[in-house]
């Protein structure tokens, strides 16, 4: 049975027919799995991806910042002065009464693999409580539960998955009884083809598969607003059903994230901001986070591997550097911001990526490329920022609330967020009025973990220990 004409006629108006060439060796549902593929590609949108970003990637570079339009973002800054600090608690009042009044969800982006870490599963699976083991999902879900009974309602989770996680990640959840969440809905990121990096032709990963990977997790917003079916609510409609005014945006690999934090809802909503961002100071300028900055009067993002020395090496009078607010994927969104987004099909500029992809050659076989040989396409959630009428960039400090698991050992390790973690924890600790050793450099020597289910910060702790604990050993606090 010959493909369809119509098909193959679209296909070859595009200059990508050659995806059908193996059509003749593929059974019914090799077919029906091709066709499905195709017929999901936007080819005039990837036309123009292609033209701009694979074979005139000069008319991309052509479009760089000019340096001197780059400024410094309007932030707020960790409380430091009295005043500075009746403002944050105003706003953290503003926060709580939207908790307490059903107005906030919290999306957690999840697709990624625990590659890097050597772990075969999802990333959100890996145990990293630096005493029980506890799952990155675990550690987020807890604090969600905690949240909703300290406010009386309980906060939905939306979790972005990947084609390649979704149902081992579904599986943890319902093994785990939602970890005793009110309401969870899955979604799945959307995916971009791969193409050859020379030619711009589409690549097959199989005889009736196209190479296709993560849209990036700008995909989110397109993802919120999806049907999974037609008689299914996307999303975005299921919040706004819910009553849902605010979105608490979030990446799993970041266990101290102060989720749906009361005093950063309230900045955001004081602000009638569109779209919020939390940023830490950098510490050095080769630091591998994205800087938010402003030029020509709109706040956006630029990303590390984009950022030039000489804005990444520019100092302040006082010699910390000018461009300091480091992007860490914490967000606010107003639900209704996005949905313009989507209605009016403003769709967030699309990133090329050179990357190794293997394939299947004209022959039929699998080649497996010594070096970079084709382009994947990305939309990054940042990208939102210009297209905002209303912002918010608010500081909190990387000892509370940023330290992501990424790699095997090293940096950002499951060594260094442990350690990060039972420091915290050593520090609520004290606070509530126990004694915690330490080493001569402030570190805690052993693991020490508080279960959000038991205390989700230091003044709550304080009401659970007595005063006067003494804690020289690994210890666990849960429910």
């Amino acid at each position: 049975m010959p493909a369809d004409p119509a098909l193959v006629d679209r296909l070859a108006q595009f200059g990508q027919d050659h995806v059908l060439r193996f059509w003749d060796e593929l059974d019914p549902e090799g077919r029906n799995r091709l066709i499905g593929q195709l017929e999901r590609l936007d080819l005039p949108r990837l036309a123009q991806m292609i033209d701009r970003l694979v074979l005139s990637p000069s008319k991309e570079e052509a479009l760089a910042i000019d340096p001197q339009q780059v400024e410094p973002v309007d932030v707020r800054r960790v409380p430091q002065t009295d005043s500075e600090r009746v403002i944050r608690r105003r706003a953290a009042e503003r926060g709580e009464a939207a908790l307490a009044a059903g107005e906030v969800a919290a999306v957690l982006v999840a697709g990624g693999q625990g590659t890097r870490l050597g772990f075969d599963a999802p990333k959100g699976t890996y145990p990293i409580g630096p005493v029980s083991g506890a799952s990155l999902f675990q550690m987020h879900a807890e604090k969600l539960v905690a949240l909703g009974r300290r406010f009386g309602k309980p906060i939905p989770l939306y979790i972005m998955t990947s084609p390649e996680n979704h149902e081992a990640t579904t599986s943890f959840f319902a093994q785990h009884q939602q970890f005793g969440l009110d309401h969870v809905r899955f979604f799945v990121q959307g995916q971009l083809p791969a193409v050859d990096a020379a030619s711009g032709k589409l690549l097959l990963a199989a005889k009736d598969s196209l190479a296709l990977s993560p849209d990036g997790h700008g995909g989110t917003i397109t993802a919120l607003a999806a049907r999974d079916h037609p008689d299914q609510a996307s999303c975005l409609d299921d919040m706004s059903d819910r009553g849902i005014q605010t979105l608490f945006y979030f990446q799993v690999d970041n266990p101290l994230v102060q989720i749906c934090d009361p005093a950063y809802l309230g900045l955001h909503l004081m602000a009638e901001a569109d779209i919020s961002f939390k940023v830490v100071e950098k510490q050095r300028p080769e630091e591998k986070v994205g800087v938010v900055v402003q030029v020509d009067g709109h706040a956006q993002v630029i990303e590390y591997s984009d950022l030039p020395t000489e804005l990444a090496e520019r100092r302040e009078p006082d010699g910390g550097l000018q461009l300091w607010a480091g992007s860490i994927a914490i967000h606010c969104f107003d639900r209704a911001f996005l949905e313009r987004l989507v209605s009016g099909g403003g769709q967030l500029p699309v990133h090329r990526a050179l990357k190794k992809v293997p394939h299947l050659g004209d022959s039929g076989r699998r080649v497996e490329p010594e070096g970079p040989n084709a382009v994947k396409f990305e939309t990054f959630i940042f990208d939102a920022l210009p297209l905002a009428d209303r912002w918010s960039i608010v500081e909190t400090e990387r000892a509370i609330e940023f330290e992501p698991l990424k790699n095997a050992t090293g940096p950002d390790s499951p060594a260094t967020v442990r350690q990060r973690l039972s420091d915290l924890f050593g520090d609520w600790l004290e606070q509530a009025g126990a004694q915690v050793l330490r080493r001569g450099d402030g570190s805690v020597p052993f693991g020490i973990e508080i279960s959000p289910l038991f205390a989700l910060d230091a003044a709550e702790l304080k009401q659970k220990i007595e005063p006067g604990l003494v804690v020289d050993r690994p210890i666990v606090l849960g429910p």
